[in-house]
């Protein structure tokens, strides 16, 4: 009798530990995620704090202004032009992330992309381990090197990427690919990033 009470615990213990580890998990995605969110808000404040700071002479009716103005010099619709002067998209940050969705509740953050000065792009795959990217794998030739860069490069020779691994494994962690010039060049690259990962979760399964 004890020994079956015994073997009941165990696995109501075995279920508690499995269900508090998939907590821990996405409270440790959300986590990476607020803490990208707070350093863009941490931008923002202190730019704002410079502003104010280097035009404490104006009213606030006139920083209002001229911070709208400084917007609209870079409409979402400038996006899309191929050639915007450099001092212009200095300090510009187009984000993107990728989600995958397990069920018709969950979705879980696979990837996010930064589109940094639209001339570097910043990859960083949430829990690489789980997610087994390797320069060296077929998917990742055939679908990203081939699809995305090798393209790219084409019209785009001084193309440059660099590779940051997940601890002391050939998984990558996060890429950065330097040198772009225009915004078609990057949703390429997300596009092939998306088909990449939609790639990995199928041949996982």
């Amino acid at each position: 009798m004890d020994h079956k009470k015994e073997e009941t615990d165990i696995q109501k213990l075995s279920s508690m530990l499995s269900k508090i580890q998939d907590l821990y998990y996405k409270k440790k995605e959300q986590l990476e995620e607020l803490q990208l969110e707070i350093s863009e808000l941490r931008d923002i404040i202190n730019y704002l704090n410079s502003l104010i700071s280097n035009k404490s002479f104006y009213s606030a009716d006139e920083i209002y202004t001229k911070t709208l103005n400084k917007r609209k010099e870079l409409s979402e619709d400038d996006y899309f032009i191929e050639e915007i002067p450099r001092e212009k998209v200095k300090d510009t940050n187009i984000k993107r992330k990728i989600f995958s969705k397990e069920d018709e509740k969950e979705t879980n953050l696979l990837c996010i992309l930064n589109f940094y000065d639209f001339n570097e792009v910043e990859i960083k795959f949430i829990e690489p381990e789980t997610r087994y990217i390797k320069e060296s794998s077929e998917d990742f030739v055939r679908i990203f090197l081939k699809g995305a860069l090798i393209k790219i490069k084409e019209s785009n020779p001084t193309l440059s990427v660099s590779y940051n691994y997940y601890k002391n494994t050939d998984m990558i962690e996060r890429m950065n690919i330097s040198n772009l010039n225009s915004i078609k060049e990057y949703d390429l690259i997300t596009s092939k990033i998306r088909e990449l990962l939609a790639s990995e979760i199928t041949s996982s399964k």
